[in-house]
C-alpha cells in the first residue's frame, strides 16, 4: 500500500539463496532487535556485495542471535555508468567519514585514503588496520542506506608518493582528475572519459604544492569547482554529484 516503509536492508558475508537460512552474528543481531526493532515474521532485504538483493524473512531473534529465512533473490543493478575511483587524503575523524559515506552514496567504484604532506592525521600502522575497518564498515552501513547490492573496496592507506608512482604504470585508460582550487579547467569544460574516472582529493590543508606538481607530472589534469574554496570533506563529494550530473545517471 502506499506509504509502507520498504524492508530493512541487511549486508551479510557469505552465501545467499533461496530457501536457505542465514544467522546473523551478535553485534549484527542486537542492531536489528534494538535499533531496527523487527520482530519474527519481519520482512528485509538481504544482499552480501554479488550484485542480487535477496528477500527473507526473521524466523528466530533473541538477544544476540537471529536466524532469517532466505525467500528469494533477485539482480538489482544501481552501480554508475562509469566507475569513478576516489583518492582522498586522510582527514580527521568524522570529516573523513562523511566523505566516504556520500562518495558511496554518489557510486563510487573504489575508496583510496592517501598519507600526504599536510596531513592533520598520522596513522600508525595499527592504527591504520582498525580505521580501513572502520571506513568499510562506513561503505557497508552506506549500502544499507542507498540500496547498492556490490560494496565499494577501501584500500590500505598508501603514502602520496607511492601512490602516484603506482597511477603511473597503470594501463586502464582512466582519465586522472585532480581537485585544485588554482585549476584553469572546470569540469563541465572536459569531455566525458572512456574508461572511468581517478579522482584526487587532498586533506584539510590541501596538497603540497609539490605533491601537485608531482600530480601533474604523472598524468592528473588540475580542475576546480567553482571559485570558492571547499573543505575537504565537501570537495570530493561535490566533484562527485557533478561527475554524476554531467556524465552519470543524475
Amino acid at each position: 500500500m502506499p506509504g509502507t516503509k520498504p524492508p530493512a536492508r541487511i549486508f551479510v558475508h557469505g552465501h545467499l539463496g533461496a530457501g536457505g537460512k542465514c544467522a546473523l552474528p551478535p553485534a549484527q543481531a542486537r542492531h536489528v532487535a534494538r535499533a531496527l526493532r523487527l520482530r519474527p515474521g519481519d520482512a528485509v532485504t538481504l544482499f552480501n556485495g554479488d550484485g542480487n538483493e535477496y528477500g527473507a524473512e526473521i524466523e528466530r531473534i533473541g538477544k544476540d542471535a537471529a536466524t532469517l529465512n532466505v525467500t528469494g533473490g533477485r539482480a538489482v543493478d544501481r552501480e554508475a555508468p562509469f566507475a569513478v575511483t576516489l583518492a582522498q587524503a586522510v582527514s580527521s575523524g568524522e570529516r573523513m567519514d562523511y566523505t566516504v559515506q556520500k562518495a558511496v552514496e554518489l557510486g563510487v567504484a573504489g575508496i583510496q585514503p592517501l598519507v600526504s604532506a599536510r596531513n592533520v592525521v598520522r596513522l600508525r600502522e595499527e592504527r591504520a588496520v582498525k580505521r580501513l575497518a572502520h571506513w568499510q564498515a562506513v561503505v557497508i552501513a552506506a549500502c544499507e542506506q542507498c540500496g547498492r547490492n556490490r560494496v565499494p573496496p577501501v584500500e590500505p592507506p598508501l603514502e602520496f608518493h607511492a601512490w602516484l608512482a603506482l597511477t603511473a604504470k597503470a594501463q586502464d585508460g582512466a582519465a586522472k582528475l585532480l581537485l585544485s582550487p588554482r585549476a584553469a579547467d572546470s569540469l563541465h569544460r572536459l569531455a566525458r572519459p572512456a574508461a572511468g574516472v581517478i579522482l584526487l582529493a587532498g586533506p584539510e590543508g590541501g596538497l603540497a604544492p609539490e605533491e601537485e606538481r608531482a600530480a601533474e607530472q604523472t598524468g592528473f589534469h588540475p580542475v576546480r569547482l567553482g571559485p570558492r574554496v571547499l573543505r575537504t570533506e565537501t570537495a570530493a563529494v561535490a566533484a562527485l554529484a557533478a561527475l554524476q550530473a554531467l556524465w552519470g545517471d543524475f
